[in-house]
């Protein structure tokens, strides 16, 4: 047995250092919960040199994937993690891996999927993995989830296929315990040996094409193939346990059990539930009553000879599920252990129990309860646990939240106040009059008083000031960020118009079909006449991975409003970098060390992507200069509804993450605007105007003036990053001599 040291740490912790210890070399990333924590503690062992692991921050899973998958072709160990609507987006590009036999890791950190949206573990998400012919490992400890990831990376180079390692979200994912790991990294690396590439994709003299078109019985025998590997995998895995317990001192097996040899009725579980299943056992074992608890280690290739003979005694068996097959009769692990019993001649009486969705805690006490489920013959065959029963749709009224409603209808009348009035000019181009803050008192609020966002995020502040230059009414969608999370918490809203969620990729498209459902009931007299502005409320990273949803949207030229409030990262999972992060800021992905610097690449130019599409509308606006603001909220609404579609781009402060005061941001965005960083300015039909220009006013500053009042990129200040400042200071003084250039020169062609 090797020499091991004891580790205090969670389940996310103990699958970054093993993948430290692997010497792994790339690592395709997109930051979700509850996975996120493993970039997370990869990054800060790169910034500190622990590890030369290359990272690559995809603006979204299918990318990370893809970027996963190029990296096994060429020849390189790889690995990645996600989580429930991440393995969902990415899920067609896990049958090309498999399918073409390239080996790599992926941890699984299992989550609900949504919606509604929700990022608490379950195993809704694992079971969709089960026909993509990768190996699933899951880990039901911390312990297990080090171990687990060591001995996949060995199954997956010997039968040359892609293995998942998972286990549950926030319980295992984030709880601590004392774990062992191997003291010499090469321990680990002499288990997992040198890696073997029978076809090297990089020998240009001996050159291969992998992914080739078939027909039968080409892709007959391909699948047959897989299955091979599969039954390979299952044989292999028998004896990589053992050999890995002589290394360790711990032996694993595809199943583990207690008390299952005498045991009459038996729970089966999946993942941490058991170790508390485990101690109701015990407990009913000292009242003499013949019980036991079971879980599987390996979820493909299916355990179906060992599940059935540890549970070949029993009479009962209750298997509780984390997710339903929703109209299958039950779990899935439910109905495959009912398919192997039964295939096995057992006669035993199996029951399923749907619970702990949404993370729903799962307590001895309950565990107690689900073996008194199993022989009781008043409990049907499938129930779901801990359900609060509500109204059925023909008991509630339709009528009851029109009859008793919380607040005024913001209706036409109410918004139409005429503080901002919008007039097309000869040469197309569109004038506002009016805007100022005193002419938009009277205008009601469409966003209730009550949210949970921070102090000082300048979320709430934009959206109303966009609000407050748009007199018509508003129907909401929000991406998956900070702003959907803090107003929408069920059962409450803090919208008084109508609004709806998607998720990240595809809020663009989603409203598109909104607007397009909207005219055309107008079109058919089945809704009321009159303008509608239908606005996309993007931030938080939307931008990255929802990116391709809004060119779409744009090229069709749907008559809509996009409007992306940029606080610089993925705040919402806890401030990964996105695309539009300062080079050289701090983040939980792009950590300062020895051998790092914060963000190594230039922050997005979304603006000028978007009017590369031609909309009719592009513009920037900062909560520094409201009147600004205000007037281009109008000017986009007034395109949104009448020729096609407008986009927005705010930066919005977010204190918690920028590191700096609450109230200091509104000084801290206007630096943004004075340094040049966040321009504001529009384009109007392809015409450029620059709404503010510091350097005309005698306001520009330095970059690093800017960067000085943050946290996040004070580190900035100190000579050795002096090259980082330059090179940020070089881009955005670029970036401004070539606005003002389109400027001028739209200036020129008007005149």
């Amino acid at each position: 047995m090797e020499e091991q040291r004891l580790e205090y740490a969670s389940g996310n912790e103990m699958a970054a250092i093993a993948i430290k210890q692997i010497g792994y070399d790339l690592m395709g990333y997109y930051p979700i919960t509850p996975s996120t924590q493993i970039a997370e503690n990869l990054d800060i062992m790169r910034a500190n040199g622990e590890t030369d692991l290359v990272m690559v921050a995809a603006e979204g899973e299918h990318s990370a994937a893809g970027i996963c998958y190029g990296a096994a072709v060429a020849g390189g160990r790889v690995v990645n993690a996600t989580s429930a609507n991440g393995l969902l987006y990415a899920i067609e590009q896990f049958p090309v891996q498999s399918g073409t036999r390239y080996p790599m890791v992926m941890n699984v950190v299992c989550r609900t999927v949504s919606g509604p949206l929700s990022i608490k573990g379950d195993h809704s998400d694992i079971m969709y993995l089960l026909n993509a012919g990768w190996p699933i490992l899951f880990a039901s400890t911390v312990q297990q989830v080090y171990d687990f990831n060591i001995i996949a990376l060995k199954l997956a180079e010997t039968v040359r296929l892609p293995v998942v390692v998972a286990y549950d979200g926030f319980f295992t994912s984030h709880q601590k315990a004392r774990c062992c790991r191997f003291s010499d990294d090469n321990v680990v690396r002499r288990f997992i040996g040198p890696k073997i590439e029978p076809y090297p994709f990089l020998d240009l003299d001996n050159p291969i094409t992998v992914g080739s078109y078939m027909n039968e019985p080409d892709l007959m025998n391909n699948r047959y193939q897989l299955h091979l590997a599969m039954e390979q995998a299952d044989r292999e895995l028998e004896v990589l346990f053992k050999a890995y317990g002589e290394l360790s001192g711990r032996t694993y097996g595809k199943v583990e059990g207690i008390h299952c040899e005498d045991a009459e009725n038996v729970l089966v579980l999946l993942g941490s539930a058991y170790d508390t299943a485990m101690e109701a056992v015990e407990d009913m074992r000292k009242e003499s009553r013949k019980v036991g608890a079971a879980t599987l280690h390996v979820l493909r290739p299916f355990p179906e000879k060992e599940l059935t003979q540890m549970l070949s005694n029993a009479d009962h068996i209750l298997v509780g599920d984390r997710q339903d097959s929703y109209g299958g009769g039950g779990g899935n692990l439910s109905l495959e252990l009912r398919a192997a019993m039964q295939k096995a001649g057992s006669r035993a009486c199996i029951k399923n129990i749907v619970y702990g969705l949404g993370g729903k805690d799962f307590s001895r006490e309950d565990a107690k309860t689900f073996l008194a489920w199993t022989d009781d013959p008043t409990k049907p065959d499938k129930s779901y646990y801990g359900v609060t029963p509500g109204e059925s749709l023909s008991e509630a009224s339709g009528d009851a939240a029109t009859e008793n409603p919380l607040f005024a209808p913001v209706t036409r009348e109410r918004t139409h106040i005429g503080a901002t009035k919008v007039m097309q000019e000869a040469d197309g181009k569109l004038k506002v009059t009016g805007g100022m803050l005193n002419d938009v008192t009277a205008m009601p609020g469409r966003i209730a008083p009550g949210h949970g966002a921070c102090p000082g995020c300048g979320i709430p502040v934009n959206l109303n000031l966009l609000l407050r230059g748009i007199e018509d009414p508003v129907v909401f969608l929000f991406q998956t960020g900070c702003a959907m999370i803090v107003t929408t918490a069920y059962p409450r809203t803090s919208f008084k118009v109508p609004y709806v969620h998607n998720l990240f990729q595809n809020g663009a498209a989603t409203l598109s079909g909104v607007a397009e459902i909207c005219y055309r009931k107008q079109q058919k007299g089945e809704i009321p006449p009159g303008d509608i502005i239908f606005v996309m409320v993007s931030g938080d990273g939307g931008m990255d991975i929802g990116m391709g949803s809004a060119l779409g949207t744009a090229l069709r030229g749907h008559r809509l409003l996009i409007f992306e409030y940029d606080n610089g990262g993925y705040m919402n999972t806890g401030y990964q970098l996105s695309y539009s992060t300062p080079l050289g800021a701090r983040s939980s992905t792009s950590h300062v060390g020895k051998n790092q610097y914060g963000k190594t690449f230039f922050h997005k130019d979304m603006p000028k992507i978007m009017a590369a599409t031609g909309i009719p509308y592009v513009a920037t606006v900062a909560e520094s200069h409201p009147t600004d603001f205000m007037k281009k909220a109008a000017k986009a609404a007034y395109y949104a509804k009448t020729t096609g579609t407008a986009y927005i781009k705010a930066i919005s402060a977010c204190p918690l993450n920028w590191n700096d005061k609450p109230a200091t941001e509104r000084r801290v965005i206007e630096a943004a605007v004075n340094c040049c960083y966040f321009p504001l300015y529009e384009i109007e039909r392809g015409e450029t105007t620059l709404t503010i220009d510091p350097e005309k006013t005698g306001k520009k500053i330095p970059v690093l003036d800017w960067l000085s009042m943050m946290g996040r990129t004070k580190h900035l200040q100190k000579d050795e990053y002096r090259d980082v400042v330059e090179r940020m200071q070089k881009e955005t003084d670029d970036r401004f001599r070539r606005l003002k250039l389109m400027a001028e020169q739209s200036s020129k062609e008007n005149n």
